[in-house]
Formats: C-alpha cells, structure tokens, sequence
C-alpha cells in the first residue's frame, strides 16, 4: 500500500495538532462566547412570550444580584481551578521528561482527558462571563431601564459548573493512573503497534531480498532543510519516476535527522530523461519536521520504550524492575515484528518495473534498537539479563525465516558473553545459562515446521 505526501503530511498535522493542548481549549472557548451570546437571546425570548419573568421551579429563581453573584462566583472559581489543572499538567509533564524520556512527552500532551478538562473549565470560565454581561436590574448604571434576569442561561451556567467538578474529579483520577510507567508502556506499545502494522503490512517473506542495481551513477536527492525525516509521499516517488523513466532510491529511513543538502538517496534515469527533474521531485516528497514522530516511523515507539528501560538503569534512578517491564513491551514489539517483511521497501508501476527504494529498518537493526543499549547498562543486573534472555526466547520463536534466526542466535551468543564476563554469583549465573539454553531451543524450534522437517522458502511479496 502506497502513501501519497500528502496523506502523509495531513496525517503528520493531525498528529501534531493532537500533541497540541491549546486546540480543544479554544474550541471550547469559542462555543461558550457563541452560547453566551445565543442564549439569551432565547432566553429573552422565551420569557417574553411565557409572560412575566418566566420563572420555573427547574431554573434559576434569584433576582439580578443573586445571578451576579453565582456568574462572579462560577468565573472566579474556575480560573483558580484551571491554575490547579495547568500545575498537574505541567508537574506530569515534568516527570514524564526526568524520569522517563523527553520523546514521550507527546503521549501526555496528546491526552484527551487532559485537553477535555482544560476546554471545559476554560469554557464555563468564558460562558459565565459571556451572561453576566447581560444581567440586568433597576439600580444598574445602565442606558437601558429594565430588568432582565437570563434564567435558564444563569441554570445552565450552573450545569456546567458542576459538570467541571465531576471533571476534575474524574481527571485526578485519570492523571493518578496516566503517570504510572506501566500505563505509560502499555500506551506506547499500543500506538507503535498500529504504526508496525501500517508500514509493514506483509508477513515476512522466506527468500533473500534483492535490490534493483542501477545501472547508471545517478543524481543524489539532497534534503530540502535540517530536521527529522518524519514521512515519505511513495506515490509521488512511483509517479515521479514513471514519468522520467527512471528510479529513486532513498538511502535515509523515516526517523533519520538529516541536515539541509545532505545526500539522503540517489535518482537514477535513463539518458534521454531528466534526472534533476527527478531528484528535485524526490526531495519534494520529503517531509522534514522539527520533532520526531511516529507517522511513519516503526522505530519511534521501540526507541520511546527503551529510553524508558535505559533511564531506569541510570544511577540517578536505579530502578531495574521499571528496565524489566520495559524490556517486555520492547520484547512484544519485536515478536510482532518477527512476522513481518521488514527492510527496504520496493515500489513497483502498473507494468511491474521498480521505480522506487524506500529505506525502512530491517530486523537487524530493530533488534540492535531494542538490545544494544540495555545489555550494555544492565550487564551486571541479573534480572535485565534474564529480561533480556526472556526477550530472545520470544522473539527467536517467532522468527519465520532463517535471517531473522541468525539474527536472535548472534544476540543470544553476545547475551552469553556478558554474563560470563559479568560474572554473577551462583545460582545466578546458572540460571541465566539455562535461559539462554531454552532460548537456543526455541530458535531451533523457530525454524521447523509441524513435521518437525526445516521450513522452505515461500514467495516474495512485493508493494
């Protein structure tokens, strides 16, 4: 499945408004200024035909200084309130980027009950005083010599009152859970999951994979502007190089910081077509932002959770039983992985020629990602180590084809020279041994079909 740039770059800003607290906030306000103009007019409206005040037992019955003073009482309240929701916000946040990692700051600000909560108190806050301004009675120094009391909109003002409390309530209780690193792993791995499946949509293919090998020098793509390489328009590649006759080849995979006229790929066409045109094309698929984002980066999630497993094992935390949790998310992420045609992706057109080479992480390398710093940091805790041999065991039996074994086993042989070099204490080391054994057995298992006869090769899947 082929993403255009600009699928791509709108899902990018829906991605970056939904990490934005300001937007739902402003909404809310806007709604409350247009209620606060709109109702009451019906409400005037609705009295004036009911007759008299039109007062009801169900709705307000103070006179005017009565309604005054529940709008000044709701407007004061509330601004203190939202100080209080802006302080946990911002105390979350800070913890979020001390304890855990400063890239899973757009899980917290991506919160919706978090956004909810700050647009609804903002909004009452605007509401009331949108009525109040509307209250009149007979003393007023007003140009207009009546009296008028907005009944249902002082009640609804009311209704939004208590429906803050219930709110705030509800959001202590959901920030209480929302700062947990459990909660905060689970969301993570949740999210990568559905970035996994959408880049790498195809099981993972038993044949060797074998790049196009161009035939000519070619052009490089330079990056329009610094920053991170957070998608890539596979259509208008595809396209692009259709219509020159030639093929793109990115060498830079999405999550990469690339810096302004750097080589990230290189175009190649035929001698009658034009390869600047091709290249300048190319670079205009490139979406370059600031920050990093999961769009289209599979390694985002698997980086957030091991900077989480790497920050525990710091000494200023020493926390390894957080680095062990961290572990097992990161070892989920990779067992689905295991089943998935990971590396370069290859873009055909209608007549089944390559037109483009999109770099994406292989396997290799997500394992790297998700065990090179964590073996090195945690070499002398025994209960990383076994997180880790756990975490092999997993992901070796779910491997589906014989690169990916090799892949595990050459982990699992590094994993063996740690421990005997970090040398724990027996039964420690016995134990971490034995591990590393049924680790070896189930990649062994990996690779044997229900016969019990070695697994053949399949087809090759291409996009």
């Amino acid at each position: 499945m082929s993403v255009s740039g600009a699928a791509a770059r709108v899902r990018g800003r829906v991605d970056d408004l939904r990490t934005r607290l300001w937007p739902v906030p402003v909404i809310g306000i806007l709604a409350a200024v247009v209620l606060g103009v709109l109702l009451p007019r019906v409400d005037r409206a609705w009295q004036t035909s009911a007759g008299g005040n039109g007062a009801a037992l169900h709705l307000f019955g103070g006179g005017a200084d009565a309604a005054r003073a529940v709008l000044s009482t709701i407007a004061g309240s509330l601004v203190t309130a939202t100080s209080l929701i802006f302080s946990l916000t911002v105390v979350t946040l800070q913890l979020a980027s001390s304890q855990y990692s400063p890239r899973l700051l757009r899980t917290f600000t991506r919160d919706g009950v978090v956004q909810v909560t700050l647009g609804l108190f903002l909004a009452t806050f605007t509401y009331a005083l949108a009525v109040l301004r509307v209250v009149r009675s007979r003393d007023t120094d007003s140009v207009v010599d009546e009296v008028f009391i907005p009944r249902l909109s002082v009640t609804v003002a009311v209704g939004l009152t208590l429906a803050s409390v219930v709110t705030l309530a509800l959001f202590l209780a959901h920030l209480a859970r929302e700062i947990r690193v459990e909660t905060v792993l689970a969301r993570v791995h949740e999210e990568s999951l559905g970035v996994i499946r959408r880049v790498y949509p195809h099981p993972a293919s038993q044949e060797p994979h074998e790049e196009p090998r161009p035939t000519s020098p070619g052009r490089p793509v330079l990056a329009p502007r610094s920053g991170f390489l957070t998608a890539v328009g596979q259509q208008e590649l595809r396209s692009a190089a259709r219509e020159q006759r030639g093929l793109v080849a990115l060498q830079t995979p999405v999550g990469s910081f690339v810096v302004a006229g750097a080589t990230v790929g290189r175009v190649h066409a035929d001698a009658d077509a034009d390869e600047e045109e091709l290249a300048t094309a190319a670079a205009r698929a490139l979406t370059i932002e600031d920050e990093r984002t999961a769009v289209q980066d599979p390694a985002f999630g698997l980086r957030q959770i091991v900077d989480v497993a790497v920050r525990a094992l710091s000494p200023g935390v020493n926390d390894p039983t957080t680095a062990v949790h961290a572990l097992g998310w990161a070892g989920a992420l990779l067992v689905d992985l295991a089943g998935r045609e990971c590396g370069p992706l290859v873009l055909h057109d209608d007549d089944g020629d390559v037109r483009a080479v999109v770099a994406r992480p292989s396997f290799a390398e997500l394992m790297t990602l998700g065990f090179e710093q964590p073996l090195r940091y945690g070499s002398t805790d025994p209960q990383v180590l076994a997180a880790l041999a756990s975490g092999l065991d997993e992901v070796g039996r779910a491997s589906t084809t014989p690169g990916q074994r090799i892949t595990v086993r050459a982990w699992l042989g590094r994993l063996r020279g740690t421990v005997d070099e970090a040398a724990p204490q027996e039964p420690a080391r016995q134990y971490l041994h034995e591990l590393c054994d049924r680790a070896a057995d189930g990649i062994e298992s990996a690779g044997l079909d229900a016969s019990g006869e070695p697994r053949g090769f399949g087809h090759r899947t291409h996009v």
